[in-house]
């Protein structure tokens, strides 16, 4: 089997791309680093058959969102729109990383079937990239499996969000952070990697969506006073209780789906993830 990933050079896309070749997988990276933008079909129409791709590749930085809210749009659908395209044009199998995509949740913890909301560019991007998926589905058959990572964490993310940018302050002796209530169920890397084979290994041609989470949520808070656990020194922790648009005040993923149908669980929780970050950015 032919294995194409989008932006395989991307943070999950660089762990995933390192998984399939150790498994000895014929896998091809779609990115723009490699001079692949699959924004423009004329550039990638005549890409070699594929039987399956995972869809990575999105911009997802949410307070970006706000400022470039037609970049985030035109990169995140037209991109998901080429590439079910070409899994017509193949007919192969799409594997779409979506993401949080609830809004403000009416119940815990939050299954598949809770109505989503676009609460900012970045969600609405997505909830468009799932729909797209779901006509291609309805209409050519293709085989559609949509992944919903809650908040995802690990070596090698982008220092502008949450976990990195706690540990880089904590080095310096000091956190200095905005809300400090919000919640979020994180998952680490290495397990969502372990739930995208298990899909790979799911041979169901139907469509079918996947939260990937821990089933527990965490406070900014309590993520600033995880991560001083791990230095020696005393970390100072401060607040300015400055709330962003549109805050989400929890999220908790009910993850039962995929445990029934893929067998998958995570294995590493927070205070053991934090701890591997920790030591990885010394």
């Amino acid at each position: 089997m032919r294995i194409a990933v989008t932006g395989g050079s991307g943070f999950v896309g660089t762990y995933l791309m390192k998984e399939l070749k150790k498994r000895g997988e014929n896998v091809i990276n779609l990115d723009i680093s490699k001079g692949i933008d699959i924004t423009e079909w004329e550039k990638i129409k005549n890409i070699k058959k594929f039987d399956l791709i995972f869809h990575l590749a999105a911009k997802s930085f949410v307070p970006e969102s706000y400022k470039n809210p037609r970049e985030f749009y035109y990169n995140n659908v037209i991109g998901t729109l080429n590439i079910l395209e070409l899994c017509r044009k193949h007919n192969a199998k799409i594997i779409f990383a979506s993401s949080y995509v609830y809004g403000t949740p009416r119940y815990f913890p939050i299954d598949e079937d809770h109505p989503i909301q676009g609460f900012n560019p970045y969600a609405q991007s997505k909830i468009i990239g799932e729909n797209i998926c779901e006509g291609y589905h309805r209409d050519f058959n293709i085989p559609v499996v949509i992944m919903r990572p809650f908040n995802i964490y690990g070596p090698g993310q982008n220092i502008n969000f949450l976990i990195p940018t706690i540990i880089e302050q904590a080095k310096k002796g000091r956190i200095i952070l905005k809300n400090s209530k919000p919640k979020r169920d994180y998952v680490y890397i290495d397990d969502v990697i372990d739930a995208y084979i298990k899909c790979l290994e799911y041979d169901d041609t139907s469509f079918k969506i996947f939260n990937i989470g821990s089933g527990m949520s965490y406070s900014v808070m309590e993520l600033a006073e995880i991560v001083a656990e791990n230095y020696r020194n005393e970390i100072k922790i401060s607040f300015s209780e400055e709330s962003r648009k549109n805050e989400i005040m929890n999220t908790v993923a009910d993850i039962s789906n995929i445990q029934k149908l893929l067998g998958w669980k995570p294995k590493i929780d927070l205070n053991k993830g934090i701890a591997i970050v920790v030591e990885r950015l010394q």
